[in-house]
């Protein structure tokens, strides 16, 4: 009996993925990022090794090449079925080839197939992509290496169309990783955190603009290597050109310069202070199976504070998702106690239990509902992004982009970029991600904020440029612009000037009546060669914006996207990487066997995570005919294992009642102090004094009422009480609680009560605290 050595897949067929080694360098708020990929054969017959593997959706791919032995060979970006023809025509023949796509349903999935490896024969290949770094909610630029690749969920009826996925558990992953990260900045490189194990940030100069971090041992799997980089005064708006390439063509992208504008806005405080104070705010939830666990309670933690936070005269439902979906109410309805008591009381029963992550059809009975006069339509969408028709999703959003913002929130290690970016992308909102340990509900308090915040108008963009130059904007016009958050704008720029005088540009725009202006003067001849990475960016940002026009529907537009996708060097959904060794050319003995390199998921696939998923989904790995390992196989529904009736959509306007919701077993109160004293807010802002807010405080009831002074009434005592508290001891989290704390403030303030600062010194006694009246916006 032969006997299996090595490296094994689930199948127990050797695998022949050895290592990856990761390389990043990081400029500011740009990263290059360099994979290098080891294979090894140690069969005895020639193998073709496939690797499915995730990378964020905005990255620009930009190289792709293989060495073999002392061999390098780069690849050519090419028409995506000529660059397959070239690659099984290179294996029919006995050439080794490689090869390396883009899904054409979710830009962040790829695959890379190594062909015709000889036994016992190494090779590497080598992938590098540049992208941009978001602005998290503490002024951090977040970076982040995708290497979990959860099975995404095909919805029923729908054609699969994406790059099926075969994966393993993270403690059964069969090679290794290394990552290394270099940072520059012309300012200082202040920290950098992460929930991944790091070696201590090693400086490379006096003045900390240089600095080193690598991943150390003891490195979970099952985890995104994650960066939180922070620069001391770093977002500040910047305007950089890029020298074209030398041997490219004038006139054409890659020949001509390319400029960089970077938007930061800050809004003054009396500004920011005039928050709307109506719209209709929509929860969408995910409870699939997979968001079992701490995922599903820190959702609705998280609704908690929302809905706490939700002005008064506001409209707002709660939607959720599984393979079916739930409604709380027929339509929404105005915020008020009632409302929101009935609300809360649904939201601490939500359970993980709805199936699969079908979020089409939510979606589509949201846009179906007219919108409230008065009331802008903001969207909040929470989802650990498991889906395999993303491009559906992304489209029908950007095809309801006038009529609402979409704010949307990617859970946990694994969450498609593509989706949580594309979402907010086309509904001219904000994008998070909660990954590991982090807090959901600082982020998502961040987003209300920018959902509270008055629509950006009449955004406009002013080159001024010296005499013989032209521009040509890369990037689709500015939509959306938010306090505290970076835009970033690419264009072409055409012609030469003799001139030294410098470029301008300027960026108007109004907020709540007032006008904004942004005037930037820059250099038009570049001083530095940054390795066409602003060339890459602003060729990957034209790509995607083509490709949001339905390219597959319209020609001319798709054969645009090759065109600029060849000539840049930069993937897309209709082009590939290939690269043939023509001087490897051994005639094959016997058939080529093709080995699947499992990937890496976070947890058990949703078919193990929700059983009433099982009668529609297939956990047998097939192929596909493609040439890549199947994943979840849809299989049509069973009558035994069907969602019972009631909690099936019907397409019908008003499907479910609060009556109809599935609930689960009671949910305990709240252990966390913030939000036992959270819950007991009313609608309006204020606190009741009463025995539950004692408990919160982990005062008694005696101890309480003993502390408020003579006259005063018994509900401003306790609504002073609670923000002193807020102040006192959660001033870390003032993201989380700032706007509940601002309706009570403004509830106090219409009390017209004489005796504040009396309760505020009480309140200070009886806590323990020192906090100002002034502090607390009285």
């Amino acid at each position: 009996m032969m006997r299996c050595c090595g490296l094994l897949s689930v199948n127990k067929e050797p695998v022949p993925l050895k290592a990856i080694e990761v390389q990043v360098e990081v400029k500011d708020h740009v990263a290059t990022v360099v994979s290098t990929l080891h294979y090894e054969n140690k069969e005895d017959k020639a193998i073709e090794a496939v690797f499915v593997f995730p990378l964020p959706a905005d990255a620009a791919v930009c190289h792709f090449s293989a060495k073999i032995g002392q061999t390098e060979i780069v690849a050519d970006v090419k028409e995506k079925q000529e660059a397959r023809e070239e690659y099984d025509d290179a294996l029919g023949s006995g050439q080794q080839a490689f090869l390396l796509e883009e899904s054409e349903q979710s830009p962040d999935i790829f695959s890379s197939s190594v062909g015709s490896l000889p036994p016992g024969e190494s090779a590497s290949i080598r992938l590098a992509y540049v992208t941009e770094l978001a602005v998290e909610a503490d002024g951090g630029l977040r970076f982040c290496l995708p290497v979990v690749l959860n099975p995404r969920y095909q919805p029923r009826g729908s054609e699969d169309r994406g790059v099926q996925v075969m994966c393993h558990m993270a403690s059964q992953v069969p090679y290794s990783l290394t990552f290394a990260a270099r940072l520059s900045s012309p300012r200082q490189v202040s920290k950098v955190d992460s929930a991944c194990p790091l070696e201590p940030l090693q400086y490379l100069n006096k003045e900390q603009t240089k600095a080193v971090v690598q991943l150390a041992a003891g490195h979970a799997f099952g985890r995104d290597i994650e960066l939180l980089i922070y620069y001391k005064d770093a977002h500040q708006p910047v305007v950089v050109v890029e020298a074209g390439k030398a041997s490219a063509e004038p006139g054409t992208l890659m020949g001509d310069a390319a400029v960089m504008l970077s938007v930061y806005p800050e809004f003054s405080q009396a500004v920011m202070s005039s928050l709307a104070t109506r719209g209709e705010f929509v929860f969408l939830l995910d409870r699939s199976g997979s968001m079992q666990g701490p995922r599903i309670g820190s959702a609705r933690d998280t609704l908690l504070l929302l809905l706490k936070s939700l002005p008064m005269g506001c409209y707002f439902n709660i939607y959720s998702f599984g393979s079916s979906f739930e409604h709380i109410f027929p339509k929404s309805m105005e915020y008020s106690e009632k409302t929101l008591e009935n609300a809360l009381k649904i939201v601490k029963e939500m359970q993980a239990n709805l199936g699969g992550t079908e979020i089409l059809r939510p979606l589509q009975h949201i846009y179906s509902q007219p919108c409230i006069p008065n009331q802008p339509r903001q969207l909040f969408v929470f989802t650990d992004g498991e889906v395999g028709n993303t491009k559906d999703v992304t489209s029908l959003v950007k095809k309801n982009s006038s009529s609402h913002r979409c704010f949307s929130f990617g859970i946990g290690e694994g969450a498609s970029t593509a989706l949580i970016n594309g979402l907010a992308k086309e509904g001219g909102g904000h994008a998070q991600f909660i990954a590991g340990t982090d807090r959901m509900q600082a982020k998502v308090m961040q987003s209300l904020q920018f959902a509270l915040q008055p629509a950006v108008e009449d955004i406009s963009v002013t080159w001024d440029l010296p005499k013989g130059v032209s521009v040509t904007p890369l990037s689709p016009p500015l939509t959306a612009i938010f306090q505290g958050q970076r835009s970033l704008i690419y264009a072409q720029l055409t012609g030469e000037s003799s001139e030294e005088t410098d470029g301008c540009v300027t960026v108007k725009y109004s907020l709540a009546g007032h006008p904004f202006q942004n005037k930037l003067a820059f250099a038009f001849h570049p001083t530095e060669d940054t390795g066409l990475t602003i060339h890459r960016l602003g060729a990957r940002t034209l790509i995607r914006c083509l490709e949001s026009k339905e390219p597959e529907k319209d020609e001319e537009v798709k054969k645009k996207v090759v065109n600029v996708s060849v000539q840049s060097g930069v993937s897309s959904s209709f082009t590939s990487f290939i690269a043939i060794n023509k001087g490897s050319s051994k005639p094959i003995q016997g058939p080529l066997l093709q080995r699947r390199v499992p990937g890496i998921m976070s947890r058990m696939p949703m078919a193990y995570c929700a059983p009433r998923m099982l009668p529609m989904m297939d956990s047998s790995l097939v192929s596909d005919g493609t040439g890549l390992m199947g994943g979840f196989k849809m299989k049509k529904s069973s009558a035994k294992g069907r969602i019972p009736k009631r909690l099936v959509d019907t397409g019908g306007p008003d499907v479910f009642s609060s009556q109809e919701i599935n609930l689960g077993p009671p949910i305990q109160p709240p252990s966390d102090t913030l939000l036992q004293l959270v819950s007991l807010q009313k609608a309006s802002g204020y606190w009741e004094l009463n025995p539950a807010l004692a408990t919160a405080l982990h005062k008694t009831s005696k101890q309480l009422e003993q502390a408020k002074p003579a006259n005063v009434n018994g509900n401003v005592w306790a609504t002073v009480v609670a923000l002193v508290w807020l102040h006192g001891f959660k001033s870390d989290a003032e993201v989380e609680w700032k706007l509940l704390a601002r309706k009570a403030v403004s509830w106090l303030l219409a009390q017209k009560v004489p005796c504040i600062a009396e309760c505020v010194t009480a309140g200070n006694t009886l806590l323990g605290c020192n906090v100002q009246k002034d502090s607390l916006g009285l």
